[in-house]
């Protein structure tokens, strides 16, 4: 019981240190990793960057006397890796310097790990023991285990309605090409900051043409995410902010329209053709898995938003609800999860919720 408990206390530093890469080691996980002898720590790292050094590295480097690993307990939140990619294998390295106790919070699930990092420790003679935080180590990395176990993106569904349930305005035709702002400017920076830490955002083509979006992530320090457009009639062209030079644009277009001339042929924006009345979504997260896209947040308008919730493709939502009224205009999802966080932002309110099929909860 004892050592159940020294073990969680650590595992819990991992989780705090790996949370710090968050946003920026995509595709890899976010990875934390502690070295402890005779109770104290005496290294500690974590994934900073893609295609850095991994975690149980920057720990190990971090060790002043290295002498002591031999006689020390490694503690890390997923499995060491076991393939060589953008670094030489974690496991491997571990192995290779005798530490003797490794406690792991999850397995890697990822089919060119799973397990083998495990292997290759206790072949070395390693005493491993996993699961430890095991719901909470993969909740921190729900977009990877999502990725990787259910072949598609961690979805996130944001939208901002008014106090009596709607998301816009009925436009008409001539009517001004820009958005009818709901929320605050402390509400849209902190919708800037989460495009920064996904891979890409989607929006449907009538959200192009009525608000004229760039969606970048300009009010924050951060990369740009890739832009998607569901825009199956390829009716969009190069005068739309989306297109820009700001970040990359894929369009995903109806397959009967393969012989369009659509003018949008440009290094920065690219067409995936699919056929919109056959089993739309594996084609979708086919294409977002051949680019490694993990997680993506869907800022669409109604059809996009609705199209997601009735497929059950969402794991999370974002809910501001703004203090203004349109009386009649375009209604707001309805959507129901698990509530995490209701909260105030000015004069604005903001309600996250899971989708409960995430991870059984």
């Amino acid at each position: 019981m004892i050592d159940h408990i020294v073990h969680e206390k650590y595992m819990k530093r991992c989780i705090e240190l790996a949370r710090q890469g968050f946003g920026n080691t995509a595709p890899n996980p976010m990875v934390g990793s502690v070295i402890v002898y005779k109770d104290k720590i005496i290294g500690e790292g974590y994934h900073r960057i893609f295609g850095e050094a991994h975690a149980e590295v920057n720990a190990i480097n971090s060790v002043k006397d290295k002498s002591l690993l031999k006689e020390s307990t490694l503690y890390v939140n997923l499995e060491p890796c076991a393939h060589y990619g953008k670094t030489p294998p974690c496991a491997n390295l571990i192995a290779s310097l005798g530490i003797p106790n490794v406690v792991i919070g999850a397995i890697d699930t990822a089919a060119h790990v799973s397990g083998k990092g495990i292997e290759i420790l206790k072949k070395a003679g390693c005493n491993v023991k996993t699961g430890v935080l095991e719901s909470e180590s993969r909740f921190l990395n729900a977009r990877f285990f999502t990725f990787h176990e259910k072949k598609r993106p961690y979805i996130i569904l944001k939208w901002a309605q008014t106090e009596d349930g709607f998301i816009d305005l009925e436009r008409e035709a001539g009517s001004a090409v820009q958005p009818n702002w709901i929320t605050n400017e402390f509400a849209k920076t902190i919708v800037h900051k989460w495009r920064s830490e996904e891979q890409a955002i989607l929006v449907g083509a009538n959200t192009v043409i009525s608000d004229n979006p760039e969606l970048t992530s300009r009010n924050w320090f951060g990369k740009n995410p890739l832009r998607i457009v569901f825009d199956h009639e390829l009716k969009l062209n190069k005068m739309y902010k989306v297109f820009n030079h700001s970040a990359e644009t894929i369009i995903i277009a109806d397959i009967q329209h393969v012989n369009h001339d659509s003018g949008l042929e440009d290094v920065n924006i690219g067409i995936e053709f699919v056929d919109y009345k056959k089993d739309f979504f594996t084609q979708f997260f086919g294409i977002l898995i051949k680019r490694n896209i993990q997680s993506i947040i869907i800022e669409g308008g109604q059809n996009v938003l609705n199209f997601f919730i009735k497929s059950g493709f969402w794991d999370e939502a974002r809910i501001f609800t703004g203090q203004k009224k349109f009386e009649k205009g375009i209604v707001a999802p309805e959507i129901k999860g698990k509530i995490f966080m209701d909260v105030y932002l000015g004069n604005s309110n903001l309600v996250l919720m899971y989708n409960k099929t995430l991870f059984n909860q």
